[in-house]
């Protein structure tokens, strides 16, 4: 059939499937995009032609179309996916960060930016990079080290390989992330012959994969050998919707359950073996059993700095892990044993191959009992303070409306840290606690809960934000009011970057740099906190922006909450919205959430004039002595 690249592209992603456990499903929703030179005359009329059968979605800002596509192919588990497409230029380089975070979080999503003319005729072109040293490079190049997969389009006869090639990789749950094809403007809208079998419609098998025979023989040596085996469970199992699974197993050995963020949620709160978090923004609970524990099974995780403490959360000198993961990369971290298949098929193969007779030792277990209900206690105690109005607090109230059904949405400063601690999972899906903490990226919170209501629009999404990352990215609101869609924004006001705050003060560097405000001296001088840490030392500091007008200004109702009370009440009313709605809450930018046991390596400048950085420095030494390499094989 005779068509332009553009079209044959469009057309063919329109009839892409995905299949797995016997269900069907169109794999992508459509397409996300902002119009330029370099995409509107080619991709710009294949969109336009395909309207009816492959949605386009106008945007504003070319990261956050991105971040939408992020959070709606997280909330599908991976089975849906939208393209974005760009033109060339700033378009296409805004795309890196969105990029980055799809790929590190391993989340499908295809980029379709515009290029530069592959017959280079009109060169140098607007917008279009000049290489001195490279006549074939462009600024999409910057996208292939933070995708998955990457092709330029020069051909119109390289169109099939690269679209089935994209396909392949979107649809790998080891080896998904962003996949860039960069579309050349004059090739987009140039004639290609394309087979009638590359338009047909095309089921992409996800196979659940077993474990080795021999790998599962060994893991389960292990395991009965462990006197005190502790699960880590990360985002794989909520991908591979193995929570009923995980729940299974757990109930079955007794053996107790830490979460990443990835991970939050795997298991429900009230069960018996839930920890909570565990790591550097671990829980008491977790990070106590995590310490003495003797095996490490992880499930779906890829052990980053956090779930680890930076190499200190796990202390015993004989610990042994076996790790469960689609991705063999991840399954041989730490010396481990390679458990490499689905999360789902593996637990359910090791619940039945350790048989009814096992369990974790009664010690083992009740201890883990006892910490999960002094957790439960401190978790309602800090969440219960409401004078001042706490993060924490504030927390609370959205978990509570939320309930059973509702997502929690974030990414960045100390608000994940504190949920990752504080939320209590309801969710039996463990789709309830969505925090993007693979890149906590500044910025993601608002279009990313767009992407989480657009995959589930039956569910009620909450947006937390602080004012730092809500400034960075505030225009989806917009595209929000243009397809009316319902989020609920809870902007958290702290004048600042609290959670760098809280770090540079316990570096000894004063929250220097952190606030939003303006010095005694004038808006050049820096801002520090005092000595004791205190507030704000006057109102009239604080730089004279209203969030919550701004917010307004884009066709978002706007509640200011100033208390607790008043923040419960507004919650419960945005339940009768019809499109986006906001509730602004200033908060104590100084009180915070503990460490619970647990620490983060950041280093301390070895050499100052100033007596908290020395301080400092030598409780940095100190600390990291803890850290440990896992080198003991499984």
């Amino acid at each position: 059939m005779r068509m332009t690249v553009a079209q044959a592209l469009v057309r063919f992603l329109a009839a892409q499937h995905v299949e797995r456990d016997g269900v069907r499903e169109r794999f992508f929703a459509g397409c996300l995009g902002i119009f330029g030179h370099g995409n509107v005359a080619g991709l710009g009329e294949a969109l336009y032609a395909s309207r009816d059968d492959f949605p386009y979605v106008p945007g504003r800002n070319e990261q956050s179309l991105v971040h939408i596509a992020a959070g709606y192919a997280r909330q599908r588990d991976r089975l849906g996916a939208y393209a974005v497409t760009t033109s060339i230029g700033p378009g296409a380089t805004n795309l890196v960060t969105g990029a980055a975070l799809a790929t590190i979080n391993r989340l499908p999503v295809l980029l379709l930016p515009g290029d530069t003319f592959a017959t280079r005729v009109p060169h140098p072109v607007l917008q279009g990079l000049e290489a001195e040293h490279d006549g074939t490079a462009s600024v999409n190049d910057a996208l292939r080290p933070v995708s998955r997969y990457f092709d330029r389009i020069v051909r119109p006869e390289q169109l099939v390989p690269a679209a089935l090639e994209a396909m392949r990789v979107l649809t790998d749950p080891a080896q998904t992330g962003a996949v860039t094809l960069a579309l050349p403007q004059d090739v987009q809208a140039e004639v290609v012959d394309v087979p009638e079998a590359f338009l047909a419609e095309r089921t992409w098998l996800v196979q659940r994969q077993p474990p080795a025979p021999e790998g599962l023989e060994r893991a389960v040596a292990l395991i009965r050998g462990a006197k005190r085996p502790l699960i880590v469970a990360g985002g794989g199992v909520i991908y591979s919707r193995a929570c009923e699974a995980l729940r299974g197993f757990v109930s079955a050995t007794g053996i107790p359950v830490g979460e990443t963020h990835a991970g939050r949620g795997a298991l429900p709160s009230d069960h018996v073996g839930a920890l909570g978090a565990v790591g550097a923004t671990g829980t008491a609970a977790a990070n106590r059993l995590a310490r003495d524990a003797d095996l490490v099974i992880g499930v779906g995780t890829r052990y980053s700095d956090f779930t680890t403490a930076s190499k200190t959360a796990f202390q015993d000198p004989d610990l042994r892990f076996v790790n469960v993961n689609v991705c063999a990369f991840d399954g041989g971290k730490h010396s481990g044993l390679p458990l490499v298949g689905d999360a789902r098929v593996t637990l359910d193969a090791l619940a039945a191959a350790l048989g009814a007779d096992f369990a974790a030792p009664a010690d083992w277990t009740a201890r883990a009992e006892a910490e999960r209900a002094a957790w439960s206690e401190e978790v309602a105690r800090v969440v219960g303070a409401s004078a001042p109005l706490t993060q924490a607090a504030v927390i609370g109230a959205v978990n509570d409306a939320a309930g059973e059904t509702g997502v929690v949405v974030q990414a960045a400063g100390s608000l994940p840290g504190d949920l990752h601690k504080l939320w209590v999972a309801r969710d039996p899906a463990g789709k309830g606690y969505h925090v993007e903490y693979g890149y906590s990226c500044m910025g993601y919170e608002l279009p990313g809960a767009m992407g989480v209501k657009l995959a589930a629009p039956e569910r009620e999404v909450y947006v937390l934000v602080g004012d730092g990352s809500y400034l960075m990215s505030p225009g989806e609101l917009a595209t929000a009011v243009a397809l009316g869609t319902r989020i609920v924004v809870v902007l958290v006001q702290n004048h600042g970057y609290a959670s760098i705050g809280s770090l540079s003060r316990s570096v000894g560097v004063a929250g220097f740099g952190t606030h939003h405000r303006v010095g005694a001296g004038g808006p050049s001088a820096p801002v520090l906190d005092d000595a004791a840490g205190d507030a704000l030392a006057a109102p009239a500091e604080a730089l004279p922006i209203d969030l919550a007008a701004n917010v307004e200004s884009l066709g978002v109702p706007v509640t200011r909450a100033a208390s607790l009370e008043e923040l419960r009440a507004a919650l419960a009313a945005s339940r009768d919205a019809d499109g986006p709605v906001a509730i602004h809450v200033e908060v104590d930018r100084f009180h915070g959430v503990g460490g619970y046991e647990s620490w983060w390596d950041v280093p301390v400048a070895a050499v100052s004039d100033r007596p908290e950085v020395v301080a400092a420095r030598e409780r940095y030494e100190r600390e990291r002595e803890a850290q440990r390499a896992y080198l003991r094989p499984a």
